[in-house]
């Protein structure tokens, strides 16, 4: 019985080892995420008649696999939809001074992670601020990019969670009627949502950005505490908790929404509607 005991209880302390191992391994992966640089020049045959539009789904932290592979289809469907050329790609690469400069609309789709090199990072804002236009969902505007500029001027916001125990929540967006008309084309005023709802530590209207929709932040759970991983993390964004946001940077543009996080939202007549203005106002003069 004694060695029953005895072996039982090492056999579950090198699980709860294995475990604990395991879990500071994925969030190490979240949090930084695993780098592989491509520089490759992709040598697009790009037309001369159509808006051209970069799909970008690389990932080096964690990666919203059903978010991605849903929303490419819909991507596409827009794309036919208004005779856009379509560029999806998950290779870096294309951002090279000749091709990058191309592209009249980049897409992060839930791009994760150091995507990246530092001479990629130059062009991709030397891009925005000379005329391109960049649009984020969800999980590209979470903590793992490491990338000043990027969090706090392209972004506008810095990361902090999103829910844990209630990760996926219904809540209602609220649209605000005094955004740019072109956002607000056929958009609903109000629009029922389950999401994992993203908490930043501070507002991106003090960035500068226009707010296009927002939640009751009061009327969620944003509980992100990880026993033994996470603390601290008992706290939501109040009242005003906005989910898409916008802003002209130079002769730039930037939009971004925390909406995204499931495969099925890509099928919501509401995101892709404010996606495809979101593009539409990034050709706008």
């Amino acid at each position: 019985m004694k060695k029953f005991i005895k072996y039982s209880s090492i056999t579950l302390l090198v699980l709860v080892t294995i475990l604990f191992c395991a879990a500071r391994i994925f969030k190490y992966k979240v949090d930084y995420g695993i780098a592989k640089d491509q520089t490759e020049k992709h040598h697009i045959n790009f037309p001369s008649n159509q808006v051209k539009v970069a799909l970008f789904s690389k990932t080096t932290g964690f990666r919203h696999g059903e978010a991605i592979d849903a929303s490419k289809p819909m991507f596409l469907s827009l794309a036919t939809k208004n005779n856009w050329f379509l560029y999806e790609t998950e290779d870096a690469g294309f951002i090279n001074e000749e091709e990058l400069s191309q592209f009249d609309v980049i897409i992060w789709n839930n791009s994760t992670g150091k995507c990246l090199t530092d001479d990629q990072r130059v062009l991709l804002e030397n891009y925005i601020k000379n005329g391109g236009t960049y649009i984020g969902l969800h999980g590209s505007g979470d903590f793992s990019h490491h990338w000043e500029w990027y969090r706090n001027d392209l972004i506008g916001a810095v990361f902090s969670h999103h829910p844990i125990k209630n990760q996926i929540q219904e809540a209602t967006a609220r649209l605000n009627n005094n955004a740019d008309s072109t956002l607000l084309f056929n958009l609903s005023g109000t629009w029922d949502h389950s999401e994992e709802w993203y908490v930043f530590y501070d507002h991106p209207e003090k960035n500068g950005f226009e707010v296009l929709y927002s939640i009751d932040g009061t009327q969620i759970d944003p509980n992100g505490n990880i026993p033994i991983l996470e603390s601290g993390k008992n706290f939501g964004m109040g009242k005003n908790h906005p989910i898409a946001w916008y802003k002209e940077v130079n002769k730039g543009k930037i939009f971004y929404t925390s909406v995204g996080h499931q495969g099925v939202a890509y099928r919501d007549p509401n995101l892709i509607q404010m996606l495809e203005n979101a593009i539409k106002w990034g050709l706008t003069d």
